[in-house]
C-alpha cells in the first residue's frame, strides 16, 4: 500500500470508493491522457467520470481561467457576473426550450436538486415518476429518485418517488418486444401507474443512463411518454448531466432522439460543461423557473472563473465540432469493440451512441451479471495502459467507455485494442 494510499485511507469514509487494487494517483493530462506519480502514461476513457470533455490541459481552457483568476475569483450571485450572462445566454438558446431561464450549480446533483425543487412547488405534489436502474446524484433528495440499489444507501425521503419501466432496453419484462412493442407496453404501465397514485411533479429521466451502465430505451419512448404526461400536467425533467453536450453524436441533448413531443419542461447538465470545474445547471421555461416564492442565491454556484472555462469550452466544441467527432470516432469504436466482444464468452453486449459506449458482462453460457469479470478487466486494461470505468444496474458489470470528444481515430484503434487483450484475460 503506497503511503498516499494509507493516509486517504485514515480520513476518508469507508464509502468512498478508489478504482484499482493499487489506487491510481493521477498527477497530470494532456490530450486523451493521464500520467500517474510513477510515470505510467495512459489513455483515458472515462475522462474523470465523462467530465474531462474535450482535452486534458485545453489550453483554451486553462488560459481562460488563468485570466480570470487573475482578475476576480469569486464575488456570489448577488453581482452582476458577465461570464455567467454570457454563458447562460448560449445554454438557454440551445438548450431548445422556449422562454428559457438558466441557473447554475456546482454539480449535477445540486443541478437535480433544484429541478425537483422547482417541479414539485410548480406542481404542489411531491410525487416523482423516476426511471428504474437511473442514477440522478449523492444528496439526500437525488438519492431518494435514484432507481439502482447499488447507490441508494437509505430510503428515507422526502419525496414518493414512483419507478417506471423502460430505461433498461435488453433485460426486463418487456425485453423480448420489438421497439414498437416495447414502448406502447411501457407507455401502458405509466398510463396504469397514473390511474394508481395522485398526480406525480414531474418524471425525471436520463436518456442515456450513465452510472446505470449506458443503458437507454428505444427513440421515441420519453415523446411518447410525454404525450401522456402533457394530458396529467405532469412535468418531463431531462437529466442530462452525462448525455449533453454532444457525447451521444446523433444528437446535442439526449432529449433530442425524444424530441418528437417538443423539448423538457426543465433540463438539468453538468460534468463536462466544465471539463474539469465544477459546473452544474438548470434550464427551465421561465413560468417554472420562476415560481420559487422565497429567496434563493448561489454562493458558489455561477462563479467567474468556472463559468470563464464553461464559455471557452463550449466555444472550442463547437467551432471544432466535436459533436460530428464523437459520431465519428464513436461509431468506428463501437463496431470495433463489437467485433472484439463476439469473440469473448463474457460480453453480453456492446451498446451505446458516439462515444458513450458500455460493455456488459456476464458469466460464459448465462445472462448471469458477472462483476468479477468487469473488475479483472479494469484491471487488465489499466496493467495495458488505459482507463475505463464501471457501471450497471443490478451487479457492477458493465465496463464504461467515455473518452475526451476530441478522440481521435488512432487512439480509439489503440484502445480498442488494449481492451481486446484485457477481455482474454477473463475468457
Amino acid at each position: 500500500m503506497s503511503s498516499l494510499h494509507h493516509r486517504h485511507l485514515a480520513v476518508s469514509p469507508d464509502w468512498l470508493a478508489l478504482y484499482y487494487r493499487h489506487p491510481l494517483e493521477i498527477t497530470h493530462g494532456e490530450g486523451r491522457h493521464v500520467w500517474d506519480a510513477d510515470g505510467n502514461r495512459y489513455l483515458d476513457f472515462f475522462g474523470g467520470i465523462l467530465t474531462t470533455m474535450t482535452a486534458h490541459a485545453l489550453p483554451e481552457v486553462t488560459k481562460a481561467v488563468s485570466e480570470q483568476a487573475g482578475r476576480i475569483i469569486h464575488s456570489s450571485t448577488l453581482y452582476l457576473n458577465r461570464p455567467m450572462v454570457e454563458l447562460a445566454e448560449r445554454v438557454a438558446t440551445l438548450s431548445g426550450i422556449p422562454d428559457a431561464r438558466v441557473f447554475f450549480t456546482t454539480s449535477g446533483t445540486e443541478a437535480n436538486d433544484t429541478a425537483l425543487l422547482l417541479a414539485t412547488t410548480y406542481r404542489r405534489s411531491n410525487q416523482i415518476l423516476a426511471m428504474r436502474n437511473s442514477y440522478h446524484g449523492r444528496s439526500f433528495s437525488a438519492v431518494s429518485i435514484t432507481g439502482n440499489n447499488a447507490w441508494s444507501p437509505t430510503s428515507l425521503s422526502p419525496l414518493q418517488t414512483l419507478y417506471v419501466h423502460g430505461g433498461v432496453r435488453t433485460r426486463g419484462p418487456y425485453a423480448h418486444l420489438g421497439d414498437g412493442e416495447f414502448i406502447a407496453a411501457c407507455v401502458a404501465d405509466l398510463e396504469d401507474l397514473l390511474g394508481h397514485t395522485r398526480a406525480p411533479a414531474a418524471l425525471i429521466a436520463e436518456p442515456i443512463q450513465g452510472v446505470g451502465g449506458f443503458t437507454s430505451p428505444p427513440d421515441g419512448l420519453y415523446a411518447a411518454f410525454r404525450e401522456v404526461l402533457n394530458r396529467h400536467g405532469i412535468l418531463w425533467i431531462s437529466d442530462e448531466v452525462q448525455t449533453g453536450w454532444g457525447r451521444s453524436g446523433e444528437h446535442f441533448w439526449g432529449w433530442q432522439a425524444h424530441g418528437r413531443s417538443g423539448p423538457p419542461d426543465i433540463l438539468t447538465f453538468a460534468k463536462g460543461i466544465g471539463n474539469g470545474m465544477s459546473i452544474g445547471g438548470v434550464v427551465a421555461r421561465a413560468d417554472v423557473m420562476n415560481c420559487l416564492d422565497a429567496n434563493s442565491i448561489s454562493t458558489f454556484g455561477g462563479s467567474p472563473v468556472t463559468m470563464a472555462a464553461g464559455l471557452a469550452n463550449l466555444t472550442y466544441l463547437l467551432e471544432h465540432d466535436l459533436q460530428g467527432n464523437a459520431r465519428r470516432v464513436g461509431g468506428l469504436l463501437i463496431e470495433r469493440l463489437r467485433a472484439i466482444g463476439a469473440a469473448s464468452e463474457c460480453v453480453r453486449e456492446v451498446r451505446g451512441r458516439g462515444l458513450m459506449i458500455g460493455i456488459e458482462l456476464v458469466k460464459p453460457g448465462t445472462d448471469e451479471a458477472n462483476p468479477e469479470a468487469a473488475a479483472a478487466v479494469l484491471e487488465a486494461a489499466r496493467e495495458g495502459g488505459l482507463l475505463l470505468g464501471k457501471g450497471g444496474g443490478h451487479s457492477t458489470s458493465v465496463l464504461r467507455i467515455a473518452p475526451p470528444l476530441s478522440l481521435s481515430i488512432p487512439e480509439a484503434e489503440e484502445g480498442a485494442a488494449i481492451l481486446a487483450d484485457a477481455l482474454r484475460t477473463v475468457g
